[in-house]
Formats: structure tokens, sequence, C-alpha cells
């Protein structure tokens, strides 16, 4: 598993992919490929208002990734430090398995190199004591990046903050 956590405070996600265009900026990469995506989810009404939700979907770093497994060539790798997955770039050969075998569909493909690309947590600015640039962009602040025991005490503090809410608000 990973060290890291990457998640989402949905409900301050306004859907304005600041985080998708500086991953592809940070990255380097062409039209198409997105490793981390917002997906919009049909509005839903709330206090008799439409409200639209969003939802962020990076790679999530699986404890036994299926992309590795597949990965004819040992280009999609684990590393064993902090369980960040990532795409060794000169021994992909663009097979695409690893895109076939991912349910989530974080492996991309990428035209202008012929090569898979993937949420990689810009282990590169991590190494370098960074956030990933997805999260240090954010204009809303809602995606959280840490380690796992940390962003777990987050979520469970908001979850709390919005129980506490619902049951003042039920009376």
């Amino acid at each position: 598993m990973s060290q890291y956590y990457l998640f989402q405070d949905t409900k301050n996600c306004i859907g304005c992919h600041s985080c998708e265009v500086i991953c592809k900026t940070n990255k380097s990469l062409p039209v198409g490929p997105k490793p981390c995506q917002v997906i919009h989810v049909a509005p839903q009404m709330l206090n008799g208002l439409p409200k639209a939700a969003y939802v962020f979907m990076p790679c999530y770093h699986c404890e036994n990734p299926w992309c590795v497994a597949a990965c004819p060539t040992g280009a999609m790798r684990k590393r064993p430090e902090d369980g960040i997955v990532y795409v060794e770039q000169s021994l992909c050969v663009g097979c695409k398995t690893c895109i076939s075998a991912c349910p989530w569909g974080a492996p991309q493909w990428n035209p202008e190199t012929g090569k898979v690309v993937k949420c990689d947590y810009c282990k590169d600015r991590i190494d370098a004591g960074l956030k990933p640039a997805c999260v240090t962009i954010c204009t809303t602040h809602c995606l959280h990046f840490g380690k796992v025991e940390a962003m777990t005490q987050i979520r469970r503090e908001r979850h709390a903050k919005v129980i506490a809410s619902l049951e003042h608000q039920i009376g």
C-alpha cells in the first residue's frame, strides 16, 4: 500500500479542472491523456436548488496494482520505499496492457510518445519534499495529500463535523 494518500473534499470542488491542467503541464502532455481527471456528476437537488458535484480521479496506487502485474516489460513499477506506482518510460513499449488491466483507467495513452503515462503523485516533487502539482494549484484547496495516517485523521474530523451538523439540524 502507498504511504501516501490523495483525497478530495468534494463539497469544495467547483470543477475548475486546474488540477488537470497543471498535471498535463507538469508532465508536458499533449491533448488526450489525463493522469488525473475531474468527473462531473449529474446535478443533485440540495435545498431545492441544483448542485453540481465533481469527483477527482487520480491513480489510487493500489496495494497490488493490476497494471504492474500486467506489464510484460516491467515498465509499470511500484516503488518499494513508498508504494508509488509509476511508468519507467525507457522500458515502456506501448503495448497498452496496463491500460486494459487497470479498473480505474489510471494509465493513459500518450499519442506523441507512443507510450503510457499515469499519475505518479509527481514523485519528483515528493522526492524534493513538495506536494503533487495538482494539490498545490487547487484553487479551492479541496485536494489534500500526505501520509496515510494524517489524511485518515483529516477525513475522520471532516466526517465528524458533517455528522454533528446533521444531528444539530435534526434536532
